[in-house]
């Protein structure tokens, strides 16, 4: 049995691709899933599982949210060892100034993180750091700068819809869940 959390993209926002996070619950529960925690009502939903491919997992919890809401939602897995050896490697400078924006920005498979970077372009060093491990991506900008990044235009680039973004206390609570359900 491992431990996974499932990233939910785009639900919840702005009144769009509703999901009620209770009732998405009780769905992984009748699945089979156990240990099912939510996280927000943004689409962050633990769960332990037999199943250790984690694009058949992404698979199974897109037709459950289909089949309970009608919505085709994007549905990424990181298991609980890739979250919390990236966040092992995560760079000295993300999270580390309270002056600065702090997001993970999950790649989506099959896109790889190469694609991501080379599509979004190389970080303006000015007002941005970027760094990765594996499917995760660690990215930082002072807010007063926010604007001028690079990074912060991926919502118009042609990646968008292969990455789902979480800020650092979310990444950081989620690991604190996956690190206490076992």
């Amino acid at each position: 049995m491992q431990t996974y959390i499932a990233l939910l993209r785009g639900v919840n926002v702005g009144g769009k691709n509703r999901v009620v996070m209770a009732t998405l619950k009780k769905r992984f529960e009748q699945h089979g899933f156990t240990n099912v925690i939510t996280y927000l009502n943004s689409g962050n939903i633990l769960f332990s599982s037999e199943e250790t491919d984690v694009l058949q997992l992404a698979n199974i919890c897109e037709q459950l949210i289909e089949a309970e809401f009608g919505l085709q939602i994007t549905v990424t897995i990181i298991s609980k060892a890739t979250l919390l050896e990236a966040l092992e490697q995560m760079p000295e400078w993300w999270n580390a100034d309270k002056e600065s924006k702090h997001n993970v920005i999950f790649v989506i498979p099959p896109t790889t993180t190469e694609e991501v970077i080379v599509s979004v372009g190389e970080a303006k060093a000015e007002y941005e750091t970027v760094a990765y491990h594996g499917q995760v991506i660690f990215w930082s900008a002072p807010i007063k700068t926010f604007s001028r990044t690079r990074w912060s235009k991926i919502v118009g680039n042609k990646m968008y819809n292969r990455v789902t973004i979480r800020n650092a206390n979310t990444v950081t609570k989620l690991a604190e869940l996956v690190q206490k359900n076992n």
